[in-house]
């Protein structure tokens, strides 16, 4: 884990806990992902729109937090919503918007 990357939900955390395998396989998967040409921030900003594409609120709000953590800036983050607004239509994409913003600073 990148030493920026902020620490995970008490929720996540007790889970990991419970399940110390499923732990394991989860850091295979995200370890693999990483394994490409993208850089860091790229990455984060594509896991940022599959998130939102895939309407899981939760990684949405997680993905914000580390790409906050990685230097990546609130309009960086807007652009990324507004790139799924014609895939995901105007409901969708109001609400993927208002996750994003649940965790920027004012």
């Amino acid at each position: 884990m990148n030493p920026s990357t902020p620490k995970p939900p008490k929720a996540y955390t007790a889970f990991t806990h419970t399940y110390p395998k499923l732990a394991e396989a989860w850091e295979l998967i995200a370890e693999e992902g990483t394994g490409g040409p993208l850089d860091e921030r790229t990455q984060r900003l594509v896991k940022l729109g599959v998130a939102i594409g895939a309407m899981r609120q939760g990684a949405v709000h997680s993905g914000v937090r580390k790409a906050l953590a990685l230097g990546i800036g609130r309009d960086e983050l807007e652009q990324v919503v507004a790139l799924a607004a014609g895939t995901l239509g105007m409901p969708s994409t109001v609400a993927a918007f208002t996750w994003v913003q649940d965790e920027l600073p004012e």
